[in-house]
């Protein structure tokens, strides 16, 4: 095996442990309130949401300055959405 190749049975540890370490503590916390479930729902709405409008408001300035009606905004704001639910998916592995 070379040094590039990566043995399965070490990530399969490193799982085990991440899952070991939540059961943890969930029995040393308990079960997250109500409201702190529907507050991490809505943050997850604004990290998808935020970069996408960042990126539309720069789409139109640029549009504004080039005379052109969609043609920076469109790419832009998917780009946007992209980078906003790459973000969100990485919070989620982090929880």
């Amino acid at each position: 095996m070379t040094g590039a190749e990566e043995d399965p049975t070490q990530g399969l540890a490193a799982g085990a442990r991440r899952r070991h370490e939540r059961e943890r503590r969930w029995h040393r916390e308990g079960e997250p309130s109500m409201m702190r479930q529907v507050g991490q729902i809505g943050l997850l709405g604004w990290i998808v949401v935020a970069p996408t409008l960042l990126f539309l408001f720069v789409g139109r300035w640029l549009d504004h300055l080039a005379g052109t009606q969609i043609f920076f905004s469109a790419p832009l704001m998917m780009l946007g959405l992209a980078a906003g639910c790459w973000s969100a998916w990485r919070w989620m592995h982090r929880q």
